[in-house]
């Protein structure tokens, strides 16, 4: 129930950044939301990944079509979803039950850098802001290392609040069970 209730705060993340005016930061709950909450599911339990993408799709269209007030374009958003079905999916395989300090630092890390690779990978690819050329490409990551070092810092510290405070919680809870805690 965790996992549903984490996801869905962390897509509504997304649309806080417009009501205080700050989206140009880039910090949202998503990327760790979608760590802890894949975490959460064990493998044969992959229609759930979807659930979290419809999610994401539902708040896409919302965000584009209605806050943004541009056109919406499936196309525009297809590769971008199937990354975050392979979030959930490679959490689900790496982090479920075996949630390490170190592994959730490298599962944020990687997401972060695995999401900035991709979308800005596409932007140059796809459009026509940066030329098709190295310096075009170069340029393309360049625009986006603020983004970047937002999206990291934001998804290490969500996932070092939604993996840490239970870990914390579970050694309070047995120091106490043997009598090492005082009140």
């Amino acid at each position: 129930m965790a996992a549903y209730v984490v996801l869905i705060l962390a897509i509504l993340s997304r649309f806080l950044p417009h009501a205080l005016h700050t989206a140009a930061w880039g910090v949202t709950a998503l990327g760790g939301g979608l760590l802890f909450a894949g975490s959460r599911w064990d493998q044969s339990s992959r229609w759930k990944a979807v659930l979290a993408v419809l999610g994401i799709a539902v708040s896409d269209w919302v965000l584009t079509a209605k806050v943004y007030g541009f056109p919406f374009h499936i196309s525009a958003y297809a590769i971008t979803w199937a990354w975050y079905g392979l979030v959930c999916l490679a959490a689900s395989a790496g982090l479920h039950r075996r949630a390490t300090a170190v592994r959730v630092i490298t599962a944020a890390l990687a997401l972060s850098t695995g999401f900035f690779l991709l979308s800005n990978g596409m932007v140059w690819a796809g459009g026509t802001m940066y030329p098709h050329t190295l310096t075009g490409l170069a340029a393309s990551y360049a625009a986006g290392l603020p983004f970047y070092r937002n999206d990291v810092l934001s998804n290490l510290a969500v996932c070092g609040i939604l993996f840490g405070l239970p870990a914390l919680a579970r050694r309070m809870h047995a120091q106490g069970e043997h009598g090492e805690l005082t009140a």
